[in-house]
């Protein structure tokens, strides 16, 4: 069986000139990186102004498991789905991250047939989106340094510094430092640490802002430290904002590619979700809406996390309004939620099957909470039996859900006809009516409460002493009706990664609440969430290689 590099590295791929030509664009509009990738102008969103808005459809999923859901996989093949069947679509990605690449997760580019190519540039460097991201965030960090040995002007308290450092790898020794060490000339001593570059604020900005102008703004108020008295001190204040907004003027301009099947793909910016909000960019999204029929979206891991924050956060400050939602689960996954372990999940198990489609049940109740239809996808694997098959589609056509098998990662476009038919038949029926789950005037713990009890099913939330003092802080200071950014494990609608399925009798621990003054929202923070994730024991980039001839190997 082939890889999915090997895949890729035999795709019939078009000049990325003549894809943007089938849009409507020319080769004036596009920044070239070599034959197959570019980047869009954003003086085209003047030119597209006018142009219809498409229907955007959001590809979600369960809690992720070790057996894979494959849901970038399903918005790749959706696309090309949609095409095959004569519709003008788009999709819409996040870009990969090197941590996850080289550690253990994996690529972000789709597998099998249903992939985005050049997928090695894509998981690789691509063009410099992330490396301009960790640069404008550790020229501020200088900067930060740099004011405090030169007379620190504006009484930051060294203890208070709340600006970390990035870097685009995992790299556990890093997240806790001493810096200034050495001669008087090596700046003030303090603590310190990296976060990887994706849970930077500057990448989240860098995909919710919707202009350079806007990108500036949201830069100048980033709070990254607090004085003596315990005021906080922006990025503006130390005039930081010009010269990164310079360093990230070409990272702002969306980059465009294909898939296998030579279908549009825009794929920019990549905040993690289980930190961050998990969505590609609002530049992205806004210029594929005008560009196509339908666009397929995704945000980052199941619906309690990605979705809900791609409604609450993206959507709410955007007024994107989704006309459909696409569940992605598979039997092998919603067994393993239901207990069955990795070793065991090619046999048939009814019985752990139904418990594991709770896990389904609660994201497809968690989606109509924001009044958007759904249809599940259920990824096909070979080890699927008729049973098991049969006992998802009834029980979900028992809750009102339509559900289509999704052959895409075996068959490409033509794996995705089923599930693109019913895609358009929910969109075009017009029963989505988009709302948010709580307003921005609500108190934040009281907002908090709503996600947890409303999207993870808990009991009640339990705040520490500093969360609540968090709380407090941020009100009095004027941020208290930003948008929430729940940071908590992905592998459980509750906060800790062993429960799985649909826990119950719990409730959400929130030990801290951080300000993203410039994205927009607060990230309240649930349980042990790393910012600096580790390498696992056998690090992916122990298997990754380049031949004499230029063939990649190793990469998925």
């Amino acid at each position: 069986m082939k890889t999915d590099v090997q895949i890729a590295q035999e795709a019939k791929m078009l000049p990325i000139v003549e894809i943007a030509e089938n849009l409507g664009l020319t080769a004036d509009d596009l920044e070239l990186y070599g034959k197959y990738k570019a980047k869009i102008h954003l003086d085209v969103m003047e030119k597209l102004q006018d142009a219809p808005d498409a229907k955007l459809i959001l590809v979600t999923a369960i809690n992720p498991t070790p057996a894979g859901e494959g849901k970038t996989t399903t918005n790749v093949g959706l696309s090309m789905g949609l095409v095959k069947i004569g519709k003008k679509a788009f999709t819409t990605l996040r870009e990969p991250s090197l941590g996850p690449c080289f550690g253990v997760k994996g690529g972000a580019a789709g597998g099998g047939q249903a992939q985005v190519v050049p997928m090695d540039d894509i998981n690789l460097h691509f063009t410099g989106d992330i490396h301009a991201v960790t640069t404008a965030n550790n020229l501020l960090a200088a900067l930060i340094d740099n004011h405090m040995h030169q007379g620190n002007l504006l009484s930051i308290d060294p203890k208070r510094i709340v600006w970390r450092r990035a870097v685009d790898m995992n790299d556990r020794a890093l997240r806790n430092i001493t810096i200034g060490l050495g001669p008087k000339g090596n700046g003030v001593v303090r603590q310190d640490g990296f976060d990887i570059a994706v849970a930077s604020e500057i990448m989240a900005i860098l995909c919710l802002a919707t202009s350079m102008e806007d990108l500036k703004e949201r830069l100048a108020k980033m709070v990254v430290a607090y004085t003596y008295d315990n005021k906080p001190v922006t990025a503006g204040q130390l005039e930081a904002t010009g010269s990164m907004a310079l360093l990230l003027k070409d990272a702002l301009m969306p980059n465009i590619v294909q898939t296998l099947e030579n279908t549009p793909a825009l794929i920019h910016g990549g905040p993690f979700a289980n930190i961050a909000h998990g969505c590609n960019s609002v530049m992205a999204t806004q210029m594929a809406l005008k560009l196509a029929d339908y666009v397929v979206t995704e945000a980052g891991f199941g619906a309690d996390l990605g979705a809900e924050k791609f409604f609450n956060i993206k959507c709410r400050y955007t007024g994107f309004k989704p006309s459909a939602v696409v569940i992605v689960a598979t039997v092998r996954a919603l067994k393993n939620h239901g207990g069955v372990s990795k070793a065991d999940l090619n046999n048939e198990n009814i019985e752990a099957l139904a418990i594991g489609f709770e896990n389904l049940e609660k994201q497809i109740e968690n989606v109509h909470k924001f009044s958007v239809p759904a249809v599940v996808a259920i990824n096909a694997f070979p080890t699927d039996t008729t049973a098991e098959l049969k006992f998802v589609e009834e029980r979900c056509k028992a809750l009102g859900v339509e559900v289509a098998l999704s052959e895409v990662w075996a068959k490409g476009g033509e794996g995705g006809v089923a599930l693109a038919e019913k895609v358009v038949a929910i969109a075009e029926s017009g029963k989505a009516d988009f709302k948010t789950l709580y307003n921005l005037e609500q108190p934040i713990q009281e907002k908090i409460e709503t996600i947890c009890k409303e999207i993870y099913g808990a009991d009640g939330v339990d705040f520490t002493a500093k969360a609540m003092k968090d709380m407090k802080k941020l009100t009095e200071d004027g941020f208290g009706e930003l948008a929430i950014c729940m940071a908590k494990t992905q592998y459980s609608l509750s906060d800790n990664p062993k429960l799985l399925g649909r826990p119950s009798g719990f409730k959400v621990a929130i030990n801290e609440v951080k300000l993203s003054a410039g994205a927009g929202f607060l990230i309240a923070i649930a349980g042990s969430i790393m910012r600096m994730p580790g390498l696992p024991k056998v690090p992916s980039a122990n298997k990754i290689d380049i031949l004499e001839n230029g063939e990649i190997v190793g990469l998925f």
